[in-house]
């Protein structure tokens, strides 16, 4: 069976994306090695209509919604080649190969965090990126921001929206005078010293010996796509603030005709809202190929 769209990865702005495509009628398959980016998080926020529901929750109730359309297939499962050209894909998953008119990689990114030790087994517990999505249940608490680059400022410029704020250089880079400068003027605290290991639920530990206790700490880590298929398939991936992403126009179309992208993978900033609306843009865009071709 030749499906008319292969969506790669079923999270947020993947099935997003297949709504709007089995609702006109379409056949779509949609390929996911369940590994949602924000599954260590017990509850997410910012999400009209569902503001604090479990995620996985979240993912579960979108999932069955879809199932409920006849021409949607779901197959649990990684991708490991794609290849082919507009109206002729082809896709890897174990020893099975799919072949659509269209490619959708909804891939999502993966996340480089800081390395330094605790920071991985907290995140997305009292380690955060988002404050939209986090910063409120902190209750106006502590709260700390671990540099990994210069953009790592304009984070936390923002944070004492939701708390008196600590900045943690990490020997990351230098200040220069004027982000010193509005840094103090927002209220926030500059540490140079490195930091050793985060402990407890989300305490700092510096190399001189210091502890300092937070309600929650934030980061930008550095994002790339979760799998290497967009580069495989030939689509230009662009450098951005915080790392790689999709390149993508308007209609969310790749570089390499007949293949679109969504989602993290291909926008920023992130978050669920974001993705989802994202995800709709890019399924109806895609349909639109399909109906005119050469449009």
């Amino acid at each position: 069976m030749k499906y008319d769209v292969i969506i790669v990865g079923g999270s947020y702005s993947g099935m997003a994306a297949a709504l709007q495509l089995l609702r006109a009628r379409r056949s779509v398959l949609i390929i996911d090695g369940g590994k949602r980016r924000n599954r260590s998080a017990s509850h997410s926020h910012g999400f009209l209509g569902s503001d604090g529901v479990d995620p996985a929750e979240l993912a579960r109730i979108a999932r069955a919604q879809l199932e409920a359309y006849p021409t949607l297939t779901w197959q649990d499962g990684d991708v490991g080649r794609a290849s082919g050209t507009m109206d002729d894909f082809q896709v890897t998953c174990g020893d099975t190969i799919y072949t659509a008119k269209r490619l959708l990689l909804a891939i999502g990114v993966s996340d480089r965090l800081p390395a330094i030790p605790g920071v991985a087994e907290r995140w997305g517990k009292s380690i955060f990126h988002c404050p939209y999505c986090h910063g409120y249940e902190l209750h106006q608490g502590r709260v700390g921001v671990i540099a990994t680059g210069p953009m790592s400022i304009h984070q936390a410029q923002l944070l004492p929206e939701w708390g008196d704020t600590t900045f943690f250089l990490n020997g990351t880079f230098e200040l220069d005078q004027a982000a010193e400068d509005e840094l103090i003027h927002r209220g926030v605290t500059i540490e140079t010293t490195r930091i050793r290991q985060i402990d407890g639920s989300a305490d700092v530990v510096l190399t001189d010996g210091r502890r300092m206790s937070f309600a929650g700490l934030f980061t930008a880590p550095h994002n790339e796509p979760s799998t290497p298929i967009a580069a495989q398939l030939g689509c230009e991936i662009v450098e951005t603030v915080m790392g790689t992403q999709i390149g993508t126009g308007e209609a969310r179309e790749t570089t390499v005709p007949g293949v679109f992208a969504c989602g993290d993978a291909a926008r920023m900033p992130h978050s669920v809202s974001l993705a989802v609306g994202d995800g709709a843009w890019a399924g109806a865009q895609l349909h639109r190929s399909l109906v005119w071709p050469t449009s």
